[in-house]
């Protein structure tokens, strides 16, 4: 399966873009699943009904959030109604759902601590819902978007989740490089 994350569109220009840009590219690159973050793209600062409908008609399958996903009260009631954004799942107080089983592919949404809004612990937030995505009949991948200030807590959840997703993925400091912890291996 080919999966592609678009990250932390922001803005007009970005989901310009992406409507130029992600249909080809899904079909050249054969991408059978795409997961955007979503929360920044009206005016940089939120997201809104309209915005959110614009990435998935141009081709997003799963719209992740962060911190900014109850700036725009709107949003929550279109997300309870089956809207595929999905809120960090350690917002336990906040209204809708913090993962998504959609198209063979699990996708959950989770806030950093260090630096942030006060949220409920991620690490003991996603040993919940390991547990309760097994018995729900858990998609044979799993992908994690992390939006998180500190790198160090970024690479403490990739190793604690080392073996039970397919990836962990983090967003929120809109740094220009690409960090991998370590590729994986080839091999049994």
């Amino acid at each position: 399966m080919r999966i592609l994350m678009v990250e932390d569109v922001i803005g007009k220009p970005c989901r310009s873009a992406v409507r130029a840009l992600l249909p080809d590219l899904q079909r050249e690159k054969s991408i059978d699943y795409v997961i955007c973050t979503g929360e920044n793209t009206a005016s940089g600062f939120d997201s809104t009904a309209d915005t959110a409908s614009e990435l998935l008609g141009s081709g997003a399958d799963a719209l992740t959030s962060g911190n900014r996903i109850r700036d725009k009260k709107e949003i929550i009631p279109l997300m309870d109604e089956g809207l595929p954004l999905i809120r960090p799942a350690n917002y336990s107080d906040a209204p809708s759902r913090g993962y998504i089983h959609q198209g063979g592919v699990t996708v959950v949404n989770l806030m950093g601590r260090v630096c942030m809004a006060p949220s409920e612990c991620s690490f003991l937030t996603d040993d919940a819902l390991l547990g309760q995505s097994k018995g729900e009949g858990q998609s044979k991948v799993m992908m994690i978007g992390f939006n998180a200030e500190a790198t160090s807590e970024k690479q403490a959840m990739g190793w604690y989740l080392d073996d039970q997703v397919s990836a962990v993925l983090s967003t929120h400091t809109h740094v220009g490089t690409t960090y991998l912890n370590d590729v994986g291996m080839t091999g049994p």
